[in-house]
């Protein structure tokens, strides 16, 4: 069993590590607006983006962005993040406790 919890560990440390990328390359959007990833970047980007973008629509779904003036703040990205972060730390224990 232990052997099963490890797996689902690894499976959502990945999925932590393609999180982290989304951020990075999202900061890096708007940041610098006139840059678009091509070659194996832009392939890379399709992975993370196809990996991440359902779970975080989910979310998006269920928690709408907070209208703060003529801003909206996204909290899902921030939701997804943190119970991906529980999660692990749950597996970790049933997988190493």
């Amino acid at each position: 069993m232990a052997l099963i919890w490890q797996i689902v560990s690894s499976v959502l440390l990945v999925f932590l590590v393609l999180l982290f990328a989304r951020f990075v390359v999202d900061w890096v959007m708007v940041l610098a607006r006139s840059w678009r990833p091509s070659g194996l970047v832009a392939a890379g980007l399709e992975v993370v983006y196809a990996t991440t973008d359902p779970p975080l629509k989910a979310v998006r779904k269920v928690i709408p962005p907070l209208n703060l003036g003529s801003i909206r703040l996204d909290l899902g990205f921030m939701v997804l993040l943190i119970a991906v972060l529980i999660l692990k730390s749950i597996t970790d224990s049933l997988a190493y406790g």
